[in-house]
This record gives C-alpha cells, structure tokens and sequence, in this order.
C-alpha cells in the first residue's frame, strides 16, 4: 500500500483523522471538491447535514474509482462546511459514520482539514470535499 498513516504521541489523540500521511507513489490523484448532487445535478440531502457529508463522499469516492484509486490511497481530505460551527460535529460525523464501511474509509481518517466558510457553490450545499491521493 502507498500510503502509510499515523498520529505521533506529541500531537492531539483521538481525533477522527491521522495527522500523518506519509506516501510513495507516481500518480497522483487530486478529485476536485464533491457536493451532495446527483450526476443530473439534483440535490441530495437538502438541509441535511449528515446526508450530504454522505453524499459529498460517495461522489469523492466515484472520482478516486474512475482513477483507479479508494480511499485507502487518499492522503488527505479537505472538508468546507457552509456556517459551521462546533455543535454541527455530530451530524458532521454521522455523515462520514454513514458510508465509512462501504467506501472504506480508514478509521480514524486521513489527514483531513475542516474548514468553516460562509457560501459554497449554491445556497442549498451544506458541504463540499476534496481529495488527494496517491497511487
């Protein structure tokens, strides 16, 4: 496998991600930020949180797929959350619960960012990710 995740002793345990990756590989893959839409460009999950987390990641996973890549691979993620703020973790977190085992998402996550902003793509998406890996 190409990448290798760990959280040192120094750093803050028991969080929902690694703070490390370390990887070898040629091909990267970068997946551009994923939304909670249907490939007709529907909304998923309107208003909901945690469905379009969900969402957000199967789409993420689809694009590591067409590359020849899973989430095993990824060395990082990115999470941007329209108004976030602490009190929205559990939902966050019961989205990526939601589709963990069958995207196989590693547990504890990647190294991952999550990032509060004010406006994504249009009013209705809650959430948007992004993903690196390497292969």
């Amino acid at each position: 496998m190409p990448v290798r995740l760990s959280s040192p002793s120094g750093l803050m345990q028991h969080t929902p991600y690694h703070h490390v990756s370390v990887a070898t590989g040629t091909k990267h893959v970068h997946v551009s930020g994923q939304i909670a839409r249907a490939a007709d460009g529907s909304a998923i999950a309107t208003g909901d949180l945690a469905g379009q987390v969900a969402a957000a990641l199967r789409n993420t996973h689809a694009g590591l797929v067409e590359a020849g890549a899973g989430f095993p691979d990824v060395v990082r993620l990115t999470f941007y959350v329209t108004g976030w703020t602490p009190d929205k973790i559990g939902a966050f977190m019961a989205g990526v619960e939601a589709v963990a085992e069958d995207l196989e998402l590693p547990a504890p996550m990647p190294p991952a960012s999550l990032i509060g902003v004010e406006y994504l793509f249009e009013p209705d998406v809650l959430v948007e990710v992004e993903a690196t890996a390497i292969l």
